[in-house]
């Protein structure tokens, strides 16, 4: 398997968002190399490739099987720590009905709600400290969406949502060319006021985009504050507890960014580590400091100590 350099463009980052603007992100690079998984097949059709099944054969150092999703949740698209402690958030792909189930650390069932919106394409949940939880309804397989949204709603009542409605400040075509499909979004989460979105990269697979915009519901032109060089494609993303680690997961893969500020985190040269054999990896939280639960579209939940 061949060793691809990995690249990490940046600048300064502002933490503020300025629903309006429309600047290009810091353009410096680093460099880091890494084994390099597959990629995921686009979602929609769900293209299986080699390697996608999750299998018993023998799974990288650190990451081990611990239990399987119910049936009813079809294609688990994320995966977020919900209030009561050890159980959390999953949620299906596109096409599945609006639930949200609760399941414990071994994908058991505790319960579930229905949120009081369309699931048009859910791909991420993340959620701040005052309890409000942010869905990610930006799949954006094609690349021709126009109603990008994040939903804003508090899981003890579930049927009010807010919408936080966006578009990207440096998208002019729906579609645009094939190898600037850069649009797509699997992969968000809250941080200091701001909602973080991570892009899917489905044209050249090979940088992802970081785009901010503000947690109150309302229309915004997102932030383009970075882009980040990597060959994999983002499918979910959560920071650590105490704040200092970044996880961008992606398929039979993840990397590590790690940093004592947030602004020095998407600085940081990324660590990869591969997750060969698992699956489709689509979810991701952490459990505890140092261990991370992960879900996957067959229904597989991991354990990786990290």
């Amino acid at each position: 398997m061949k060793l691809p350099l990995l690249l990490l463009l940046t600048t300064g980052l502002s933490a503020a968002c300025s629903p309006a603007a429309t600047s290009d992100a810091p353009d410096t690079a680093q460099t880091l190399a890494q084994d390099h998984g597959g990629k995921k097949g686009k979602k929609g059709g769900h293209k299986k490739k080699k390697g996608d099944k999750d299998t018993d054969q023998a799974l990288p150092s650190g990451l081990r099987r611990v239990g399987t999703l119910p049936d009813n949740v079809r294609e688990s698209s994320g995966l977020c720590a919900a209030p009561q402690a050890g159980s959390y958030f999953t949620f299906g792909d596109d096409g599945t009905t609006p639930t949200v189930f609760r399941i414990d650390g071994t994908g058991h069932e505790l319960d579930n709600f229905t949120l009081g919106a369309p699931n048009h394409d859910w791909e991420s949940l993340s959620r701040d400290p005052s309890g409000n939880y942010y869905m990610g309804d930006c799949g954006n397989n094609n690349n021709d969406r126009r109603n990008l949204a994040i939903l804003r709603f508090r899981p003890d009542n579930p049927s009010q949502v807010g919408r936080i409605a966006f578009k990207y400040p440096d998208q002019t075509e729906f579609p645009p060319a094939k190898k600037e499909r850069n649009f797509d979004c699997e992969a968000s989460l809250w941080h200091g006021g701001q909602v973080y979105l991570f892009t899917k990269d489905r044209g050249a697979e090979s940088t992802c985009k970081v785009y901010t915009v503000p947690e109150t519901p309302g229309t915004y032109t997102a932030r383009l504050v970075q882009k980040i060089a990597l060959p994999g494609e983002v499918t979910d993303a959560t920071l650590s507890p105490d704040g200092r680690r970044l996880v961008l997961l992606a398929r039979q893969e993840l990397y590590v960014l790690e940093g004592a500020t947030w602004e020095a985190i998407l600085k940081a040269t990324p660590r990869h580590i591969s997750l060969e054999g698992a699956g489709q990896t689509e979810g991701a939280a952490f459990k505890n400091a140092n261990t991370l639960l992960i879900t996957t579209e067959q229904g597989a939940v991991y354990e990786l100590g990290l």
